[in-house]
C-alpha cells in the first residue's frame, strides 16, 4: 500500500505556504490526526473574491486529506475592520449589513466544502464577541498583549504615520480570542491565513499557550500575486467575484484566459486540482503554446467556481471570439436593446454606458482618445462616432475595450 501523501507537502509543493510557528510539529501533527482548523473570513462584502479563493483551494485540501474546516465569519470582528494591509480604516458596517453577507458567505462556501456529518461547520464569531464584558475581557485577555510587542507587529507599523483607532488597535486581540474560543469549543489547533494575518495569528497561538497551556498552530500562505509581486483579482473594473451577478463567468473565464505568461504555473497549482507533474509542463510552454495552458487554466478554475456547464459555455464563448465569430457566441456578457434606439443612431458614448462598459462620459472619451474601443473590430477614432442599424450583423453587434473586454449588444 502507498504511503498516503501528507497535506502540508501537498501545500508546500503546489507553492501554498508562506510561514509556519512550528513547521515540524504542524507536519507531523497533519499526519497523526484529524485536525480540526480554521481560517476566518470577514463579511466586508456580500460576496467571496479569487483573493478568498486561495484560502477555500486550502480548505478544500485539508479537507480532502481527512481534516476538519471551520470557516469563521467575522459577524463580531467585522463590526471593527482589519488594519493588515490597509492605509485607512474600513467603512463601517450595520449589523444588517454584516448579516446579509454572511448569508451570501454561506452559499458561497457550501459548493467547495462538505458540511454534512459535521465534517465541516460554519461558526460566527458574534456568538461570543458581542456579548463580552469590556472589563473581564481586557482583564483575562488583554494581560497577555504586550503593547510594545503588538505596535511591531505589520499591520499595525505601517499605519501609525497616517493614524492607527484605538477600535482597530483591539482587532488583534479579538482575532485572538477567537482562536481560544475555537480551541475550547472544538478543540481546533490550528489557525490558517494570508500572510497579511501573520501577526494576529500569532496573537492567537500565543495567547492558547499562555492562557490554557495548550497546543496551537499557526500557518500562512501566499496571497494571489503576479510575477511582479502584484495583487491578482483585481480589474478596471474592479475586484473578480465569485458571485455569478457580480462577476459574469464569461468575464471570470477571460480573466484566467489573459493572465501573463509568468503568472500561468502558478496560478494552475493555487487554483486547480490537476497534478503537479502537469501543472509544471503546461507551465513550461512558450510563446504561442502557453495559450493552450491559459485555456487549461482559465476552463479549470471556472469549473471549480462555476460548474462544469458554464466552463463549457464560457470555453466555447472564448473559442467563437478567438476565430473571429464573436457574434456567434451567446455566452459573453451581453446587452439587450430596442431596434427603435439606434434608427436614428446612437452615440458610441451613450452605448459604452447603457452597455456598462465604461462608468462615466469622460472614462469614455478618454478611452476613444487613446484607441481602446472597438465596433465589430473597428478601432473608433471620433468621440461622435454614431452606431447605426447597418452596423448590426444579424442584430447583433460586438463591442471591444481595450485588448480583452468584449460585450455584445443584441437587438429586439
Amino acid at each position: 500500500m502507498t504511503p498516503r501523501t501528507n497535506v502540508y507537502d501537498i501545500l508546500v509543493e503546489r507553492g501554498y505556504v508562506e510561514q509556519a510557528t512550528h513547521e515540524e510539529e504542524i507536519r507531523e501533527l497533519l499526519n497523526n490526526e484529524s485536525v480540526t482548523f480554521y481560517i476566518g473570513f470577514d463579511p466586508t462584502a456580500d460576496s467571496l473574491h479569487v483573493g478568498h479563493f486561495i484560502q477555500v483551494m486550502v480548505m478544500m485540501h485539508m479537507q480532502r486529506a481527512g481534516h476538519r474546516p471551520l470557516a469563521l465569519v467575522g459577524g463580531g470582528t467585522g463590526m471593527i475592520g482589519d488594519p493588515s494591509g490597509r492605509t485607512d480604516m474600513r467603512k463601517m458596517l450595520t449589523l444588517e449589513q454584516i448579516d446579509y453577507n454572511i448569508q451570501s458567505f454561506k452559499k458561497q462556501f457550501s459548493r467547495f466544502i462538505d458540511f454534512s456529518n459535521d465534517k465541516a461547520l460554519i461558526v460566527n464569531n458574534a456568538d461570543w464577541l458581542l456579548n463580552l464584558n469590556y472589563v473581564e475581557f481586557i482583564r483575562d485577555i488583554g494581560k497577555h498583549f504586550s503593547v510594545n510587542r503588538m505596535l511591531t507587529a505589520e499591520c499595525f507599523k505601517n499605519r501609525l504615520e497616517k493614524g492607527l483607532s484605538f477600535l482597530e488597535f483591539n482587532y488583534m486581540l479579538m482575532q485572538s480570542y477567537d482562536f481560544l474560543e475555537l480551541n475550547k469549543r472544538y478543540n481546533c489547533k490550528l489557525q490558517m491565513g494570508g500572510s497579511d494575518q501573520w501577526s494576529n495569528i500569532i496573537g492567537g497561538v500565543e495567547l492558547i499557550r499562555r492562557a490554557e497551556n495548550g497546543s496551537a498552530y499557526g500557518l500562512t500562505f501566499k496571497l494571489l500575486t503576479t510575477s511582479e509581486g502584484k495583487k491578482m483579482g483585481k480589474t478596471e473594473s474592479g475586484a473578480i467575484w465569485l458571485d455569478p451577478e457580480k462577476t459574469s463567468p464569461y468575464d471570470f473565464y477571460q480573466y484566467w484566459r489573459n493572465v501573463d505568461d509568468p503568472d500561468v504555473e502558478n496560478c494552475l497549482a493555487l487554483l486547480t486540482f490537476l497534478p503537479m507533474d502537469e501543472v509544471r509542463r503546461l507551465g513550461s510552454l512558450k510563446d504561442e503554446e502557453i495559450n493552450r495552458a491559459k485555456e487549461v487554466l482559465a476552463y479549470e478554475v471556472t469549473k471549480l467556481v462555476h460548474g462544469e456547464e458554464e466552463a463549457i459555455k464560457c470555453q466555447k464563448a472564448a473559442q467563437a471570439l478567438f476565430g473571429n465569430n464573436a457574434g456567434a457566441s451567446d455566452s459573453m456578457p451581453c446587452t439587450e436593446m430596442k431596434k427603435e434606439q439606434f434608427t436614428n443612431g446612437m452615440d458610441i458614448i451613450s452605448l459604452l454606458s447603457e452597455t456598462g462598459l465604461i462608468t462615466s462620459k469622460s472614462e469614455g472619451r478618454r478611452l476613444i482618445q487613446q484607441g481602446g474601443i472597438y465596433v465589430e473590430n473597428e478601432r473608433v477614432n471620433d468621440i461622435a462616432f454614431q452606431v447605426t442599424l447597418d452596423k448590426f450583423t444579424d442584430n447583433k453587434l460586438m463591442l471591444r475595450k481595450g485588448k480583452k473586454i468584449y460585450h455584445l449588444v443584441k437587438l429586439s
